[in-house]
């Protein structure tokens, strides 16, 4: 072992049975994304954690949150009832009900009695307690709000809504029966949807005196209510988590399980897809009523897919994948669902090799984003990193590469790709010369050097380096043209929205980018954006100022990446516990999911929609952090498919005394236990204890020492009271000479201003789509 005098810490290392990990040894050889675990891989009390229901088929309301009108005994269809009792609602009488977690599924009930023939229930669903109500939430912006489902109870015993009436995700059902008949252009019932629907357009009339002739003076008692979830079919049980974290901040530990959890819900049924009812016209041919919605739109083949949010759009987005993927390969391991996903994109390839914006319905019109296009390509590295499924990167390394050319060719002499379409993630300004697109060019161009040369021996690839090498270099001095001095961050673009340009825009995106994508190596420069984007938190996150007035957790997910990779964990745990603790925290929001986005001030509007109500309140590409905190915070980071090779680089930051945690794939565990303790007569120390598959080995990075490690348990200590104090510790020192470290202190969170909603920009911004 080498060490020098510049480290900054001593690191002692030593080989010994590490007690402290998890009990995860019947899964030391490794597990099979083909076919998941039916127990958790890391059992243990992290477990309370988890927001996933034990009992998927059969999930309960855990209150009741408003009652109102002919309703009796309201509670008594609550989760684990005492009694016997029913609960009985008559005309204008309405009951919403509050489940413990964002949900997903079909409503189902029991009907104990009722009071006649058929009686029509309303129901209404929303995952913010805003907008519960009658009417529900909403899947599109043709109208502010859904329109509430019709259902039908014709007979005693059990019922459910028809699985194309599955509803994404949501928090909050009401259910009630309304005193007066709607208006015509209000009704919409599951009666009447199969055909979605030319007899609604064509009877309403008569269908309305139906429901106040069906529905005046009847009464209907209801004693059992539950939702059937078909989220996340790839296992039976939804809490069979293949990876885990645990710290000494519980508001960290609930961080990385919502986002677990999100990416449960947002992965569907192929066959359950699409919330964009116009969108699925142009194939589909439905005359579904607007404010209508349904979910029976087939996405892809397949039994699993992730798509980019569980209410809406469900279809496989490559942005939301560049978060999700890498989030769901550390949490459930659900990798089906992502080559479902992959597969659908890459079906629907262009001629050209453009792949398509979105996965169906869309691609048959041309729709196409340069940057959600490198996405997918990424998307094919995170697949292959977690599973090597060489097989299916064969099968689809052709279409890669010509998709690959496709945007290389877009690197023009500036150095800088040149962008075709406006298409990103719906912020504005995504035009010309781009420092976002041109970033992740750059990085998605060393990511297929890597697949081509150390995982294929490709012979085209070999031709191709030198060229491939040379508009890499000519990338990284084209960069600088983009460079803003006097603010220490980069501009937009070449134009109206670069460095002094009347639309001077310096963005969250494309900053974060440069510094992830290595594009920039000077670490000046890459301290100056990081410490410069923090400079610009507000007290309820990042502001992405590419588009005002907008905190987006997708941009800041890429900011965490930038943070770390710019050595700055502090910074990446501290935005963690600000941003995505008050959206599990905040007024209006789920405490239990990741939302799409959310407006500067605090509120929960989106401000890319002018309705608050379509916002997503699970949304794959918000979970930034359950990524983050294990492979850059724990640091655990695969070089080779499954992590035959890896590299371990642990930080455990000024924020936390301790935190552990790990993920399985098919060649083992890895493991990470960091913890703040102290050695009698030695002081205090950092230790670490690792645990990696047996036919692996890696290198381990602490303390400024660099080890090359066999796979296995093994255990290092970093003193941290005498920075040059460098010894090797003798295996002795076991766990009972070790004690708590009781002198660290948790730092104070510094305070910061909300941000100011710019209303006519809001406006001038609010995207009119599907």
């Amino acid at each position: 072992m080498i060490f020098s005098s510049c480290f900054d810490y001593a690191v002692l290392a030593y080989h010994a049975v590490v007690h402290q990990l998890a009990p995860s040894l019947l899964y030391n050889v490794g597990i099979s994304h083909l076919s998941l675990p039916p127990q958790a891989v890391f059992p243990g009390p992290w477990e309370a954690y988890i927001r996933a229901p034990v009992n998927k088929s059969h999930i309960r309301p855990s209150k009741v949150w408003h009652v109102e009108g002919s309703v009796s005994a309201p509670d008594a269809v609550l989760d684990s009832p005492e009694s016997n009792f029913s609960t009985t609602i008559g005309p204008g009488g309405l009951v919403i009900f509050e489940f413990s977690e964002n949900i997903a599924g079909r409503a189902c009930f029991d009907i104990s009695s009722t009071s006649g023939s058929t009686i029509h229930l309303a129901l209404a669903y929303s995952e913010s307690p805003k907008f519960a109500g009658h009417l529900p939430d909403a899947t599109t912006d043709r109208q502010e709000r859904d329109l509430p489902l019709y259902f039908p109870i014709e007979h005693e015993g059990i019922t459910c809504v028809r699985p194309e009436f599955v509803r994404g995700a949501f928090k909050y059902l009401t259910v009630y029966i309304p005193k007066h008949p709607p208006k015509s252009k209000d009704i919409w019932s599951e009666t009447t949807s199969s055909s979605l629907t030319e007899a609604l357009d064509s009877h309403s009339d008569s269908y309305q005196k139906h429901l106040s002739s069906h529905n005046k003076a009847r009464r209907i008692s209801i004693s059992s209510l539950y939702i059937n979830c078909t989220a996340f079919p790839s296992n039976l049980n939804p809490r069979a988590y293949t990876g885990y974290l645990s710290s000494s901040s519980p508001l960290l530990n609930r961080i990385w399980y919502s986002g677990a959890y999100t990416l449960q819900l947002t992965t569907i049924d192929p066959a359950e897809g699409s919330a964009l009812i116009d969108y699925n016209r142009r194939i589909d041919g439905n005359r579904s009523p607007q404010g209508s919605w349904y979910s029976n739109f087939t996405i892809a083949n397949g039994t699993a897919i992730t798509t980019d949010g569980a209410k809406r759009d469900r279809m496989a987005w490559p942005g939301d994948m560049a978060i999700a993927v890498p989030g769901i390969a550390v949490s459930t391991y659900d990798m089906i669902a992502v080559r479902t996903a992959l597969d659908s994109l890459f079906l629907r390839q262009y001629a050209d090799g453009a792949l398509p914006y979105a996965g169906l319905p869309m691609g048959y019109g041309g729709e196409f984003s340069d940057t959600y296009h490198l996405h997918t390509l990424l998307g094919v590295w995170n697949y292959v990193i977690f599973t090597n499924d060489i097989p299916w990167l064969l099968s689809h390394w052709s279409a890669y590469i010509k998709a690959f050319e496709y945007s290389l060719a877009k690197v023009d002499l500036t150095g800088l790709l040149h962008v075709t379409s406006n298409s990103d993630w719906l912020r504005p300004g995504m035009t010309g010369h781009n420092l976002e697109a041109t970033s992740i060019m750059y990085y998605v161009l060393q990511y297929t050097i890597r697949i081509a040369n150390d995982i294929l021996n490709d012979p085209y690839a070999k031709d191709q380096f030198a060229r491939w090498k040379s508009i890499s270099e000519r990338m990284e001095r084209g960069i600088d043209i983009l460079w803003c001095e006097e603010k220490g961050l980069f501009g937009d673009n070449i134009g109206r929205r670069g460095c002094g340009g009347s639309a001077e825009a310096l963005p969250q995106d494309g900053n974060s980018w440069t510094i992830i994508s290595g594009i920039i190596s000077n670490s000046t420069r890459r301290q100056q954006i990081s410490t410069n984007l923090r400079q610009r938190w507000t007290k309820y996150g990042a502001p992405a100022t590419e588009f005002p007035n907008v905190i987006s957790p997708f941009a800041s997910s890429f900011e965490l990446l930038a943070h770390c990779a710019a050595g700055n964990h502090d910074f990446a745990v501290e935005l963690m516990e600000l941003m995505w603790g008050y959206m599990l925290d905040g007024e209006g929001f789920t405490n239990s999911t990741c939302v799409e986005g959310y407006r500067i001030d605090g509120d929960i509007q989106y401000p890319a929609y002018w309705s608050s109500a379509r916002n997503s309140h699970a949304h794959g590409w918000s979970t930034g952090p359950t990524m983050v905190l294990l492979t850059k915070i724990l640091g655990i980071s695969l070089e080779t498919p499954l992590g035959e090779t890896w590299t371990i680089e642990p930080h455990l930051t000024r924020w936390l005394k301790n935190v552990r945690g790990g993920f399985a794939t098919g060649l083992g565990v890895f493991e990470v236990v960091l913890r703040r303790m102290k050695i009698e007569g030695l002081g205090r120390v950092e230790v670490l204890d690792i645990e990696t598959p047996r036919r692996s080995e890696g290198m381990v990075v602490f303390g400024g020492a660099r080890m090359l490690v066999k796979g296995g348990k093994n255990r290092f200590f970093k003193f941290m009271d005498d920075a040059m104090r460098v010894e090797k510790v003798a295996p002795r020192w076991m766990d009972k000479q070790l004690e708590e470290d009781d002198e660290w202190e948790r730092p104070e969170v510094e305070q910061r201003a909300a941000g100011v909603v710019d209303w006519k920009a809001l406006e001038e911004n609010y995207v009119i789509g599907p």
